[in-house]
């Protein structure tokens, strides 16, 4: 089992197109996107991930906050704000920024959202947009990112179709055709997946957290192993003989990097998985708690209630 994949799938994202801006210099926004107002295109959705595509041009983004660093912004490369902080782009973020909210234009015709702003210097044209996710709250990967992740399409090897979807999009865009909205919903979610990539692959050695312990070939082996099959019975002294340690071995290199010991994590990532089995099927709680590893119904309901404060048939009634 792939632990990022998996993680990923119980995150459920879903992807949509949210606007094609262009911007003249000087110019300055303030931009966070509310989930309700993205509720026609994705469902509810507890909370969104944005990006923005740089098509042409360039543009200055800083997370809100005192100690935020201040990023440039170039063609050709993509900003992913995993938390949808609050957020300030612009030719010039010193300038007094506008609500973003207050100058988005409404779609035409069944077209896109749109932006048209600022003076009559520089263009900078970029296509924005969301992922919407339903159980970000506790999942590993989302709460292990940085406020905001900057990678360039343009880079090469794997991250050409990535390049020339994105042109091809944007192109899509532009024109107005039917189908738009559609061809960046997915790319949103396979934007997001590279961006979670690459970020992973520049940690430095050491790095703790979640994606860190991807970097530890026995810290990985035993997430693998734990995600392959939650419903397993698993002790670290098994874990420890799958990965090649002793139990106290990889008890203190699983605590170092991810935080919490093996079993402690399996049991949250049990309530992880049994909140998207609520969320999207109609599994009985026999049958989820059978999936997600406990021997019956009734101590299913008592961990879920101590994770979540409600029994899982009100948390359910409630989520969908």
């Amino acid at each position: 089992m792939d632990a990022l994949s998996d993680v990923l799938r119980v995150a459920n994202l879903t992807g949509g197109v949210f606007l094609n801006a262009d911007f003249f210099a000087p110019w300055c926004i303030a931009a966070r996107v509310s989930p309700e107002h993205c509720t026609p295109v994705l469902g509810p959705a507890s909370h969104l991930i944005l990006y923005h595509y740089v098509v042409e041009g360039n543009l200055h983004i800083r997370v809100d906050g005192a100690d935020s660093e201040e990023f440039v912004i170039r063609a050709g490369e993509v900003v992913v704000l995993p938390r949808n902080d609050l957020h300030l782009i612009g030719s010039d973020l010193t300038l007094p920024p506008v609500a973003g909210r207050d100058i988005i234009r409404p779609p035409k015709d069944g077209g896109l959202f749109s932006i048209h702003h600022g003076g009559a210097g520089a263009r900078t044209r970029m296509v924005c947009g969301f992922l919407g996710c339903a159980s970000a709250e506790g999942n590993p990967v989302i709460s292990a990112l940085p406020p905001l992740l900057k990678f360039t399409v343009e880079q090469g090897g794997a991250a050409e179709w990535i390049h020339s979807t994105f042109q091809y999009a944007a192109q899509e865009v532009s024109a107005g055709r039917p189908g738009s909205e559609t061809v960046l919903a997915k790319l949103s979610e396979l934007l997001f997946v590279e961006a979670v990539r690459r970020y992973a692959e520049t940690l430095p050695e050491g790095h703790t957290g979640w994606l860190g312990g991807l970097r530890d070939p026995y810290v990985a082996r035993a997430l693998a192993l734990l995600h392959g099959d939650i419903a397993q019975h698993w002790t670290v002294d098994d874990l420890g003989r799958e990965v090649g340690l002793s139990r106290s071995a990889l008890a203190d290199r699983f605590i170092r990097l991810i935080g919490v010991p093996p079993m402690h994590y399996l049991a949250s990532w049990r309530m992880q998985v049994a909140t998207q089995k609520l969320r999207n099927t109609s599994a009985s709680l026999a049958q989820i708690a059978e999936i997600v590893g406990y021997d019956s119904e009734a101590a299913f309901s008592r961990a879920f209630k101590k994770a979540f404060g409600a029994a899982p048939a009100t948390w359910r009634r409630s989520n969908r």
